[in-house]
């Protein structure tokens, strides 16, 4: 991703205010003094007390009507919210501008965090939304930020078509996820991957591919079993004609016989917003919405969790803690009580407790829902207490109605499938076979766990016991990671079984 400099961010607060749309508390502001109306008067004449009464008459009337117009310009109705119908995953190295062609394509620039804003890389999973519209005049398909940003003046009516002026329409609305790059950050990636409908690969153009996490992000995609994939060429501003077409060609080779093989490859320069137009044009050909179930049971995977008050502010102005993900399935409502598992670390036990609470508030974004289906990154305002919130203490949570959600799981087994070469390192080493009381790092959903293998048994299934509990749900994919020269690989996959 392209570094830029920014201001640095509230370290005081453990997310900024507007990420995933929460507002923050605010300390309630002092009622202000009332100023004495009383005037010192001298006597006047009579025709001008008259005069004076007139205009003042005729200034209250004036007042008056104008707010009966304000009233009704107020009283409009909006246009309903559309919820996100998608969840389009950017991954790929570090430092080839997936961070850059969210904010061309959305208008947000999701490294939020001091730290990702100092060191210019995106740590956490960061979020963003965009509409995508379509000309009914000329057929052009574009993001609703791009149209705006092509305007010719600020004065220009927002929601025009850039190419011939016609108001543009509503196609649906998607949402990203914006995966880190860097090797020590791939649990990370792993967990946004099961937060995916589609994917798009940025390879930067001035770099030779594939790169390690390139590499590595392709196999998670094909891990998650996320096929609609689309390649952006990046950078190719740096390269030149010759240099573009040569690494092309790297770019072909390397997905030979991978499940991006048919995927298309967009050249773009997404720093100078060139040719990001027809990234939006090969997401709503490739990517399709997919087809969610809002008819099972609530399911939602908890990968954030945070406290939006900030520090100082009232006790009666304060709100519970906040989890953000996205729902698998069903559907919720304001007020709908939910269960929380594995839950809270209980100090003096060490056990995970299982947590019932309420939701107050839902968020996609900015805009606040009375419900939400599946599709879209959700964040909830529950009445937890905001410190067991903080600092993403309760990623990897399994979220649904009280009484539906399955065990809380402290051993596993899973069906093994091996790789043949580790991913994600420089050299090409050979994948080996799991050996017992080995440790290795399993990602389900966005639950991340380590546990040390206590049996092998028939059909490549393994046990594990697990250093920390999950929530998982039989034939559960499960991202295997193997300890290699002190840094956890991409080794494999499984699924639980009972």
């Amino acid at each position: 991703m392209a570094k830029k400099k920014k201001k640095p961010a509230d370290d005081s607060a453990d997310l900024s205010a507007d990420d995933l749309g929460i507002p923050r508390a605010t300390t309630p502001a002092p009622a202000p003094k009332k100023k004495s109306t009383a005037k010192k008067t001298t006597p006047k004449s009579k025709k001008s007390t008259a005069k004076k009464s007139a205009s003042a008459a005729k200034k209250t009337t004036k007042k008056k009507s104008s707010k009966k117009k304000t009233t009704k310009k107020k009283s409009s109705k909006k246009e309903a919210f559309i919820q996100s119908s998608c969840n389009i995953g950017m991954v790929g190295h570090v430092d080839h501008g997936k961070t850059t062609l969210v904010k061309a394509l959305s208008g947000t620039w999701t490294e939020r965090y001091s730290d990702e804003q100092n060191r210019g890389i995106t740590i956490k999973l960061g979020y963003a939304e965009t509409v995508v519209m379509e000309c009914p005049n000329c057929n052009t398909v574009i993001s609703e930020n791009l149209a705006n940003v092509a305007r010719k003046s600020k004065k220009d009516p927002k929601g025009m078509c850039p190419n011939c002026q016609t108001k543009l329409e509503f196609r649906r609305r998607v949402s990203f996820v914006d995966a880190p790059g860097h090797e020590i950050l791939m649990a990370t990636m792993l967990s946004g991957a099961s937060l995916m409908d589609g994917a798009v690969l940025l390879v930067a153009a001035n770099e030779k591919c594939p790169q390690p996490q390139t590499r590595e992000h392709l196999a998670a995609l094909e891990i998650a079993k996320i096929d609609n994939i689309i390649i952006v060429q990046n950078k190719i501003d740096s390269v030149g004609k010759e240099g573009t077409l040569e690494h092309y060609n790297q770019i072909k080779e390397f997905i030979k016989g991978t499940i991006a093989e048919n995927a298309p490859i967009v050249p773009v320069s997404a720093i100078f917003d060139a040719n990001v137009d027809k990234v939006v044009e090969a997401i709503e050909k490739y990517i399709p919405s997919p087809d969610l179930d809002d008819e099972s049971d609530f399911l939602f995977n908890v990968a954030r969790s945070f406290d939006v008050n900030r520090p100082g502010t009232e006790i009666q102005g304060l709100k519970g803690g906040v989890v953000g993900g996205s729902i698998i399935s069903g559907v919720v409502e304001l007020g709908d009580e939910i269960e929380i598992r594995p839950g809270i670390k209980d100090t003096e036990s060490g056990k995970y407790l299982p947590v019932i609470t309420k939701i107050n508030s839902i968020y996609e974004g900015p805009h606040s829902l009375d419900s939400a289906r599946p599709g879209g990154l959700i964040a909830f305002g529950t009445s937890l207490d905001p410190a067991n919130t903080r600092t993403d203490q309760l990623i990897g949570s399994v979220i649904g109605a009280v009484g539906t959600l399955p065990e809380v799981q402290m051993t596993v087994q899973i069906e093994v499938h091996l790789l043949d070469t580790v991913l994600g390192a420089e050299e090409e080493i050979k994948v080996l076979p799991v050996k017992m009381n080995e440790l290795l790092m399993i990602v389900v959903g966005t639950s991340l766990s380590a546990g040390t293998v206590s049996k092998i048994g028939k059909k490549n299934v393994i046990t594990l016991k697990l250093k920390r509990p999950i929530c998982g749900i039989d034939g559960s994919i499960a991202a295997i990671s193997r300890r290699i020269s002190n840094r956890f690989r991409l080794i494999g996959y499984g699924y639980l079984v009972n």
